[in-house]
């Protein structure tokens, strides 16, 4: 599964930040830096909670109580214990920054497009071919 498409938990942050549910964002055919970057963070956070799960899932298979009290290794544990760690501190990482990302996002209804006006000639020069008017009395 790809990481754009796999659960975060700040997925219905982004809906309400960007005003609009995340397959939608992600299927819109250009972004803008501050949404490319933020889809980014987000992909990176939906694999570090993914490694969190995978983690926990394990230590409750390892300490499920019809497993034999035999099987229980704390080599296991204490491996399971740093990786869990290390996943959660990253995790930590990338909401932070996520959320700071988030947060200075205007709401959607204060985004505003830009749009350049073209000014546009309204007077007309006089083709070269003619002949210049001639000048009457008194002008």
């Amino acid at each position: 599964m790809s990481t754009t498409i796999k659960p975060s938990s700040r997925d219905e942050r982004f809906a309400e930040v960007f005003g609009a549910p995340l397959d939608q964002l992600l299927a819109a055919p250009k972004h803008t830096r501050h949404l490319r970057e933020a889809l980014e963070l987000r992909a990176f956070l939906a694999v570090a909670e993914q490694h969190v799960a995978r983690i926990r899932d394990r230590v409750h298979d390892r300490s499920a109580p019809d497993r034999p009290m035999d099987e229980l290794s704390e080599d296991d544990l204490r491996m399971d214990a740093q990786w869990m760690e290390a996943a959660l501190q990253a995790r930590r990482g990338y909401l932070t920054v996520l959320d700071k990302v988030l947060r200075s996002e205007p709401p959607p209804e204060h985004q505003r497009t830009v749009t350049f006006s073209q000014p546009t000639i309204t007077a007309r020069a006089v083709p070269a071919e003619q002949e210049p008017v001639p000048r009457t009395k008194g002008r």
